[in-house]
């Protein structure tokens, strides 16, 4: 644990900002007590206490000038109730990341007349009941809870639904949700499912698309497969897109009568030459 003091203060960065605002950096010292402030002299718009260890938001001095508290990734449970009379001006608060668990925890804000920028995000009292309703009902002057604009919708929900001091106590009471991980899938099986192709049976279409396929195929390997996928009734996957990419008005499939009279022709053709050839030898002899 370190401790916050004057001379930590006095070492630690400050610079402008990126919205030129004076900040002071006191990120990741292992603070576990806010204390010794007063050494910042009021010259500050920005602290940043992020990645600390401090429990609880108090011993802050009157700090008129300062406009944000930077103070998330700590283990912040409890706030001061009268945080608000030492920041009259503060108007950024930065919880996200804590421990802050019941909605009462968050009560003592309403005493910081300006804040209008609040983030509990990662802190467990996000997953109460109501909670965002519940905060906007409790801080009146909030334009923006965790990073998302308050509408007027919400505030006239928020009003209504809190109306009534027995449906106060009955939020403030429940429970937070219990936390449950989402399953992660086995590794092994995960592979195994990507590895296994997927089978479904073709459309007529597709049957139609493999059978022109096999027509204007280049390879016996392809006609094997294509033959193979036709006769099991099943079409893998990876060849599922086949009538996609064959545009069957542009296929010259011919019917198969057709495919015999083309090869009775050639068959023909062959034979005429043959004769032609023998009669032109005899011709020869004779000379």
């Amino acid at each position: 644990m370190v401790r916050l003091t004057a001379d930590l203060v006095w070492k630690s960065p400050h610079f402008f900002n990126a919205i030129k605002e004076r900040e002071l950096d006191l990120r990741g010292n292992k603070i576990a007590v806010i204390e010794n402030l007063g050494a910042t002299e009021d010259q500050f718009d920005t602290i940043d206490l992020s990645d600390n260890e401090i429990v609880k938001l108090e011993n802050v001095p009157y700090l008129n000038r300062l406009g944000t508290i930077i103070i998330n990734n700590n283990r912040i449970t409890r706030i001061n109730p009268s945080i608000g009379e030492f920041l009259p001006n503060l108007h950024t608060l930065v919880l996200t990341n804590n421990r802050i668990v019941n909605l009462v925890e968050i009560d003592p804000l309403a005493s910081i007349p300006k804040l209008q920028f609040l983030s509990l995000l990662d802190n467990n009292i996000t997953k109460k009941p109501n909670y965002r309703l519940y905060v906007i009902n409790k801080l009146k002057s909030l334009r923006v809870l965790d990073f998302k604009k308050v509408k007027n919708k919400e505030r006239l929900e928020a009003k209504s639904l809190f109306a009534s001091e027995e449906v106060m106590e009955e939020i403030k009471r429940t429970p937070p949700k219990p936390f449950s991980p989402a399953k992660t899938p086995n590794v092994s099986e995960a592979a195994e499912e990507q590895q296994v192709p997927k089978v479904v049976a073709p459309t007529p279409e597709q049957i139609t698309a493999i059978k022109a396929a096999i027509v204007n195929s280049q390879t016996l390997e392809e006609v094997a497969r294509l033959e193979k996928a036709l006769k099991s009734g099943q079409l893998p996957a990876d060849i599922q897109g086949l009538n996609d990419n064959i545009v069957l008005g542009n296929v010259d499939e011919k019917p198969e009568d057709m495919i015999h009279d083309d090869r009775g022709q050639a068959d023909g053709e062959s034979n005429d030459t043959q004769e032609q050839t023998n009669t032109d030898s005899t011709s020869m002899e004779q000379d």
